[in-house]
């Protein structure tokens, strides 16, 4: 009975024990958890801070840009530097020669209408009766020279300067021009046989610089030539953009001074000693593109002895389409060529 009612008296006791227990556990494990929450909020509050100042060190914060517009500002740098790079080429280019200081505001250059034709005539000092027979013969003066000009194709006398700058030659071409206005006078050229690729050179050069055409044609002034069928020719290949027209040709490269057609460098044409395929110098025109091409390559562009070999020379590397043009080819009237050399 006695052990029984014992028992019985030490249960509460026990129970209230447990009660305590529980509640001091939970209490710690109230603790811990506030611990370890107000460390990872204390660590989240400096992560924050360590990035906002990293933001402000480093200039970056909130204004930071989205990769597409980071991608658009490198490509628009990329241009930007590309830009200053082209800039830095054409002033040097210029300098030297490669790009015309004349090529804006020139009161030669129509800029309304372009032209079908720019044609040369190479002219010397000593040609005054040759220029007479063309004027006469088949090209325009005065108004109606303009008038032609007006329709699509400008014709002009090509020549240098004297090497005796300002003598009774440069005089007589000086007063030739003012009375006729049909001349180009290549100052910086000085007139000599020798010199007659030079001459072909610049003479491209200046024109595409001055006039906008479709073409540009050279023509010896002992040439005689139908310009109708001329201007008919050169539209029927309004559609190739680089095109190197005449009558196509090669021959012997003569080697032995003395020669009529003596060639300095003939070494360089191989041991045949024959010129590659190219356009009779007495007329052959090419397209704007091959023309802009020398005005820029102008200073480094090789000259041979004869203008029509060394006009070749500047064409065999390039992607043009060679036109072996039977009008063009001089010989006789009768063989239903444009022209004839006198």
């Amino acid at each position: 009975m006695n052990s029984r009612n014992s028992t019985n008296r030490l249960s509460p006791t026990s129970n209230f024990g447990s009660r305590i227990s529980f509640l001091m556990l939970s209490m710690f494990s109230t603790m811990a958890a506030l611990y370890v929450a107000g460390r990872l909020w204390l660590d989240s509050e400096n992560r924050v801070y360590l990035i906002e100042e990293l933001d402000r060190r480093t200039g970056q914060g909130r204004s930071a840009i989205s990769v597409d517009d980071t991608l658009k500002i490198i490509t628009c740098r990329e241009q930007q530097k590309r830009l200053a790079a082209l800039q830095m080429e054409l002033g040097k280019a210029s300098q030297e020669g490669f790009v015309s200081k004349h090529l804006l505001g020139n009161n030669e250059k129509d800029s309304k209408k372009k032209l079908l034709a720019v044609v040369g005539v190479s002219t010397n000092f000593g040609n005054k009766k040759n220029r007479d027979a063309i004027r006469k013969a088949w090209m325009p003066t005065g108004a109606a020279l303009k008038k032609l000009e007006e329709k699509g194709i400008v014709i002009r006398f090509v020549i240098g300067r004297s090497s005796n700058r300002g003598d009774s030659s440069d005089r007589a071409i000086d007063d030739e021009s003012r009375h006729s206005n049909d001349f180009i006078i290549l100052n910086d050229h000085v007139e000599s046989p020798q010199e007659q690729s030079k001459k072909t050179k610049l003479f491209f050069a200046h024109a595409v610089d001055h006039w906008d055409a479709e073409f540009y044609a050279k023509v010896n002034d002992n040439v005689y030539i139908n310009l109708d069928a001329v201007g008919a020719v050169l539209a029927s290949y309004l559609d190739k953009p680089r095109v190197y027209i005449g009558c196509m040709k090669s021959g012997e490269v003569f080697s032995q001074p003395g020669q009529k057609w003596y060639e300095p460098e003939w070494w360089k044409f191989g041991d045949k000693k024959s010129y590659f395929r190219h356009a009779s110098g007495e007329i052959f025109a090419i397209s704007k593109a091959l023309a802009q091409f020398i005005s820029i390559n102008r200073s480094i562009l090789r000259t041979y002895a004869h203008d029509d070999v060394s006009a070749g020379s500047w064409f065999i590397g390039l992607d043009v389409k060679h036109v072996d043009e039977g009008k063009f080819c001089c010989s006789s009237w009768s063989s239903g060529s444009l022209c004839a050399a006198a």
